[in-house]
């Protein structure tokens, strides 16, 4: 028979390394609080959903043409 539980003396040594530092919860908290007071530019946003959207219309536009050029070479050798 194979027991697969877990003795207290166990997880009493697991749970010493869960312990937070009070120092480190009110660093946490000032980075949020400064985050939250930063503006943010409207027009570098959509700037950047631009520059996104031409990327993905160039993978597309090379992904279209590799699949045309596959298919051209297929017809091509299927015909001799």
């Amino acid at each position: 028979m194979v027991y697969l539980g877990m003795s207290t003396e166990q997880l009493s040594k697991k749970t010493t390394h869960l312990m937070i530092d009070p120092e480190d919860i009110s660093s946490e908290f000032e980075n949020k609080t400064t985050k939250k007071n930063k503006k943010v530019d409207i027009n570098l946003l959509m700037d950047k959903v631009r520059e996104e959207k031409k990327k993905e219309k160039k993978e597309n536009l090379i992904f279209i043409s590799l699949i045309a050029s596959v298919v051209l070479i297929t017809g091509a050798i299927a015909s001799f």
